[in-house]
């Protein structure tokens, strides 16, 4: 696939890692990112967004990312969405269950805010071959 990624859907309970992430993926990256607090004001705000790739914290109170993922892709408009997790909870058999849920891969914090951007495009390049 050759589209290129505009928008992300962004869910992240912390506020400074987000601000970080925010910011070098709109500034440095040229990406239309919306942040959202929790997995509930992400489902909410899917429809009106309509994001081309969900980048998900793992660990967050209420509904962890997992959760989030597999009800975003419970709705029409999230069906085979391309996702990618963001944790510091990274073990090698973690990260093959975040794999095995469909996502694109892991990006493991704390991140190297520089490499970001280059990083969420490489994973969004291989998507084809990942996504169901």
């Amino acid at each position: 696939m050759t589209d290129e990624l505009k928008r992300i859907l962004y869910v992240e309970d912390v506020a400074s890692i987000a601000t970080v992430a925010v910011m070098v993926l709109e500034d440095l990256g040229g990406f239309e990112v919306r942040h959202f607090l929790s997995g509930q004001a992400a489902l909410d705000a899917l429809p009106d967004f309509a994001p081309q790739l969900l980048l998900l914290d793992v660990m967050m109170p209420g509904m962890d990312g997992p959760e989030t993922l597999r009800r975003i892709r419970e709705l029409p408009e999230g069906r085979g969405l391309p996702a990618i997790f963001m944790t510091a909870k990274a073990q090698v058999h973690e990260q093959d269950e975040y794999i095995a849920m469909g996502a694109l891969g892991v990006i493991v914090k704390p991140f190297e805010p520089i490499s970001l951007s280059d990083t969420i495009r490489e994973m969004w390049n291989t998507r084809s071959a990942v996504t169901s």
